[in-house]
């Protein structure tokens, strides 16, 4: 089928006329630019390459062997862009960059672009970065790291790439980009109006006025439609064009010279001053947001066709044939080279092979998990004070200053982590061990706490970023979801991202309590894939369990998140007062991620269970005893993976199992284990407690909806009775 923007280019230059003469093609294209005309026909290369990539994948789409056409029609200036910029940039592209990633591998000489992204189109396995889980902008030998959604959600990890440049030259650790790098991140002028974008541009501009050094060039492109709202006029310039804190940079999209020229400023002044700076880049739309998307239907026709002159490949097809001398009918050849080759690599491809199995789309997620599991940390057993018993929140202290001692790229960061170290004090006197380049306090936004991290991650540093409370997660989980979770699945394990997120979470607190201090909701992290949880309850798994995740985590990329139960922060007695059964020394022993601790061998119930109500099951075991009931605690200690086999084995031997879930009933830790149980062939006795499926309110009515010990000990009661 043919597209209009097509044939308009076609009529377009067949109508215009020869130049006068033959440039050297090693003489400026104007007078006052940089770029020669040799320059410029590089440009037009890869901006050819990106428009016939567009029409190849609405022929594909036609044929069903093509599955993603969102283009980058009237985008194709940003390959000026990616020509100002060095190819040790890293780049965290936009959809629409098809430009872009087509210069930047000429600049290395890499490989066959054109092929990759066509086998991204087609889903084929041969895909060089994502294996054919997804047409993404993305190779790592060109630092082009990948983009799945980029409705914004990739600016905090933008920020956060450019942070760890300069943080990770002061702590002299090597990142895979050169010092003096530019982080580069494009986004789209609807996107900008996105809180997640919001909050990235207030933390670039934040640190700037610190004068932390934030080397980030952020590339608005600005077509003015978002699939089909209209972004007002004029709002991107009125918005960003004075802000304190962000250089602004303005540009014709569709005018490779004018582009090129502004986009070499921008990216200088960013290497130069090692600050943020926004380069508006004005762009056109053309044919439609996406392949499905019937444009027909919010623009006019006479909308749709006044962009047409604004078409970025013909005004540099007019631009070689005015200033350089070259044929009309030279355009035209070069233009139908572009489209057989293009045309040739898509055929070849459309019949490729692709993935065809649940255990082929899932090797990434199944190989780091594995490759985290079989991480077996050493202990610290030759440092003195071993023997002291030590709370949760003591025995995280010390971990923290053992993985930081360890790994010098390890950072510290959150709200309230620093000087005051952390609302319970756990991490009090890091900052003062280790200083403010490592352990710092954050602004009050959990999405760039958790985009610095992923930056900084990438860059060849450990994050442990804190997140206050569980509540505060749900601000920013998609920067866990979206981002940080699905980078090793749509890059094939080709980028990573290490870190440990600690959250101090759950209910039972005295006296701070209500909903955002008393979260007991998990949900939003079970369901994702490749990522670990973390849910200890004693000081001694705690510590082990950190150290594993930060081996985990340098070996094979591991994204963590910790569990912290607040109301066991500390805690010293397990029973009666004073009978410090709860607290315990510094561990030497390692924990292998995945695996259960059982407390005692009772013979007539299993009760399996985790974090707070651990502590509960072991109360009401001791009762149990009392009346002849003999009782073995099953301390699940890792919510992913879940231990399934040691469960089974535990619920076997006595073929009694109730399952204690502090949780809520609906989408709580229990539904997991009473499957995993079910999926086993476990045929005995089974039953489980939870809390309401409520939000937990302030004082005492929150006991009214949190599982008590009273409700675990009838349960139990009534399943051996």
């Amino acid at each position: 089928m043919a597209e209009k923007i097509d044939e308009h280019f076609l009529d377009a230059v067949g109508g215009l006329r020869s130049g006068a003469h033959r440039v050297d093609p090693d003489a400026p294209i104007a007078a006052s630019s940089m770029l020669t005309i040799r320059d410029v026909l590089d440009l037009f290369d890869s901006q050819l390459g990106s428009r016939h990539l567009d029409l190849a994948a609405r022929w594909l789409r036609s044929r069903g062997t093509g599955f993603y056409t969102i283009g980058s029609s009237g985008h194709e200036g940003n390959a000026a862009v990616a020509a100002a910029l060095r190819p040790t940039d890293p780049a965290l592209l936009h959809y629409r960059s098809g430009g872009f990633f087509l210069q930047r591998a000429r600049q290395v000489d890499g490989g066959d672009p054109l092929r990759d992204v066509l086998l991204g189109m087609c889903a084929a396995t041969e895909e060089p970065i994502s294996g054919g889980r997804h047409k993404v902008f993305g190779r790592h030998d060109l630092a082009v790291i990948p983009q799945t959604s980029t409705i914004a959600s990739h600016l905090p990890r933008a920020v956060g790439v450019a942070f760890s440049i300069g943080r990770a030259a002061k702590l002299g650790i090597e990142t895979p980009w050169p010092r003096d790098a530019v982080a580069v991140c494009s986004l789209g002028d609807a996107s900008a109006n996105h809180s997640t974008a919001t909050g990235a541009f207030n933390t670039a501009t934040h640190a700037a006025y610190q004068g932390l050094p934030l080397p980030l060039l952020f590339v608005c492109e600005d077509n003015g439609i978002g699939i089909s709202t209209k972004t007002p006029s004029g709002w991107i310039a009125a918005n960003f064009g004075t802000r304190v804190g962000l250089e602004y940079f303005t540009a014709d999209g569709s005018d490779v010279v004018d582009a090129y020229a502004v986009a070499t400023r921008a990216a200088d002044w960013v290497r130069k001053h090692r600050k943020p700076a926004f380069l508006h880049l004005r762009t056109v739309r053309l044919m439609g947001h996406a392949g499905s998307d019937v444009e027909a239907a919010y623009r006019t026709p006479a909308e749709i066709t006044g962009d047409y002159d604004r078409d970025p490949v013909l005004r540099t097809a007019r631009l070689l044939v005015e200033h350089a001398g070259l044929a009309p009918a030279e355009i035209l050849d070069r233009y139908e080279a572009k489209r057989s080759q293009v045309v040739d690599i898509a055929e070849e491809v459309a019949g490729l092979p692709q993935l065809d199995s649940a255990a082929a789309v899932m090797r990434p997620l199944r190989e780091g998990l594995a490759e985290a599991v079989a991480v077996t940390p050493g202990g610290d057993g030759d440092q003195a004070g071993d023997h002291i018993p030590l709370t949760f929140a003591q025995s995280v202290n010390r971990a923290l200053v053992e993985v930081m001692t360890e790994h010098p790229g390890a950072l510290v960061f959150g709200e309230d982590v620093a000087r005051k170290g952390g609302v319970y004090g756990v991490t009090r006197g890091l900052a003062q061990k280790f200083g403010p380049a490592r352990v710092f306090d954050t602004l009050l936004d959990e999405q760039a706490i958790l985009g610095l991290a992923l930056g900084a991650g990438l860059a060849g540093l450990l994050p442990i970023p804190e997140i206050q409370y569980l509540a505060y997660l749900h601000n920013a989980a998609d920067q866990i979801r979206g981002e940080g979770a699905t980078l090793q699945f749509f890059s094939d394990r080709q980028y990573r991202n290490p870190m440990i997120v600690r959250v101090a979470g759950y209910g039972y607190q005295k006296g701070f309590g209500g909903h955002f201090h008393n979260d007991n909701a998990v949900g939003a992290l079970r369901d994702i894939p490749g990522i670990v949880i973390t849910s200890p309850s004693r000081p001694d798994d705690a510590a082990a369990m950190m150290r594993t995740c930060a081996a985990a985590a340098r070996t094979a990329g591991t994204l963590s998140v910790f569990l912290e139960p607040i109301a066991l922060y500390h805690v010293r007695d397990l029973h009666e007062p004073g009978d410090e059964q709860w607290v315990a020394p510094y561990p030497t022993e390692a924990v292998p991620i995945g695996r259960a601790r059982t407390h005692g061998d009772g013979t007539d119930l299993t009760i399996v269970t985790f974090g707070n109500g651990v502590p509960m099951s072991l109360r009401v075991a001791r009762r149990l005893q009392h009346d002849g009931i003999s009782t073995r605690v099953v301390d699940l200690r890792w919510l992913a993976p879940l231990p399934a086999a040691d469960v089974l084995r535990e619920a076997t031997a006595t073929g009694r199992t109730l399952v204690v879930d502090e949780t809520r009933a609906t989408g709580g830790v229990s539904e997991g284990v009473l499957a995993a149980l079910v999926d086993g062939g476990y045929t005995g006795a089974l039953a489980r407690v939870a809390s309401e499926d409520s939000f937990i309110p302030l004082g005492d009515a929150a006991l009214t909806v949190l599982l008590s010990e009273e409700t675990v000990d009838a349960a139990a009661r009534k399943l051996v009775s």
